[in-house]
């Protein structure tokens, strides 16, 4: 298992952070890909320095290209790249819209795109995919996020399919609200649209799943991670659900 080249993109926030460090922690070769190079540095000195970092924009289709061509082949994909604003439907623009389709579900689209015929040729390899609950089911303000992650479910559940008995597999991570930057511009939001203090609005979010708590990166890094390990080489074209039972795989 040691040694394989492992690409997290999204690797510079949050999750993708604690991604990096988990594969670095057990000596797999790791590129973060990002667009904030000061995140990417942060990421990289959390992981000890190893991991190295690649700025890409993954909604960027020739700049996704010849990243991939540079780096060579790939054993392990994490499509964590990803953004979220929340408003009411009616107030979601065009331009949000757009904007969540194309990082959650683009952005995973090209990348997978870009490794998977090379996986299945030699036979292994995996791509782990970061969605979230809200890719298996709907909740307000969130008409534009739900979309996208839906969306990455399903390009995943296709790259399952094609990958099937080639040895190499494609899954999902769809976690709850995890303690991140991201949840934080949540907390924000809600604070701004509700009056709540930024306490009852972090108690609002924990509310919301039966933990009664934000989950942790490393949480979700420790199931990407599985996912990629060669205990779980029979597990493809599965989304699992980290949120404590609120919503059944």
């Amino acid at each position: 298992m040691s040694g394989r080249l492992v690409v997290v993109t999204g690797g510079g926030g949050g999750i993708g952070r604690a991604v990096v460090s988990r594969f670095a922690a057990a000596g797999e070769r790791v590129v973060a890909v990002g667009r904030d190079e000061s995140a990417l540095a942060g990421a990289v000195d959390a992981a000890g320095g190893s991991p190295t970092a690649e700025r890409c924009d993954v909604t960027d289709e020739a700049a996704v290209d010849a990243l991939f061509a540079r780096l060579g082949p790939v054993d392990v994909l994490v499509n964590n790249a990803g953004m979220a604003e929340s408003a009411p439907l009616h107030r979601t623009t065009l331009e949000s819209w757009r904007a969540h389709l194309d990082v959650n579900a683009t952005g995973a689209f090209l990348c997978t795109r870009a490794v998977v015929a090379g996986m299945r040729e030699r036979g292994r390899g995996t791509v782990v995919t970061v969605a979230s609950v809200a890719g298996r089911a709907g909740a307000p303000y969130t008409a534009a996020y739900t979309a996208a992650k839906h969306a990455a479910v399903g390009l995943m559940r296709a790259t399952a399919a094609e990958l099937a008995g080639s040895g190499a597999t494609a899954n999902a991570v769809c976690p709850t609200y995890v303690d991140t930057p991201m949840t934080d511009r949540t907390v924000t939001n809600i604070t701004a649209r509700t009056g709540r203090d930024e306490a009852a609005a972090r108690g609002a979010l924990d509310a919301a799943t039966p933990l009664g708590r934000l989950l942790e990166s490393d949480e979700v890094a420790a199931a990407v991670a599985w996912l990629a390990s060669p205990e779980a080489g029979a597990i493809n074209g599965q989304a699992l659900v980290i949120d404590g039972g609120g919503i059944q795989a």
